[in-house]
């Protein structure tokens, strides 16, 4: 069944090139492979990310992706220096602290936006 199998997560974009950048140089992802200018697919660790040209690009109004991560607030803060603005949500069983959110557990997220304004997380912890 679908449980032992590798899944891959598919993020839609408007531009492929300006995606590229920001998944590349902002986000520190590698390409895989390239697609003719259709698509790209980037390594994030272990996990492979497709990111492919949509016209429904950005629609999504849920999070896309999540990147567990060691240190949520040094990732935040390096996420910032390179010009990444972080949102706001008002979620019930989180505390906002700035651009971090805490939950029981040492649990902590944060979530900002790609370029087509698909919703990316950082996430410390387990909820």
């Amino acid at each position: 069944m679908l449980g032992r199998t590798d899944a891959t997560p598919m993020i839609a974009v408007k531009d492929i090139d300006r995606a590229r950048k920001f998944y590349e140089d902002k986000l520190g992802l590698k390409t895989k492979d390239e697609w003719g200018g259709e698509g790209v697919t980037l390594k994030s660790g272990d996990t492979l990310i497709n990111v492919y040209r949509s016209e429904f690009a950005g629609t999504n109004k849920a999070t896309s992706l999540t990147f567990q991560v060691d240190d949520v607030e040094k990732e935040v803060t390096n996420l910032k220096d390179k010009g990444i603005f972080f949102e706001h949500y008002d979620l019930p069983g989180l505390q906002s602290k700035g651009d971090l959110y805490v939950g029981e557990k040492g649990f902590k997220t944060a979530w900002f936006k790609d370029p087509d304004g698909n919703i990316l997380s950082l996430v410390e912890g387990t909820q």
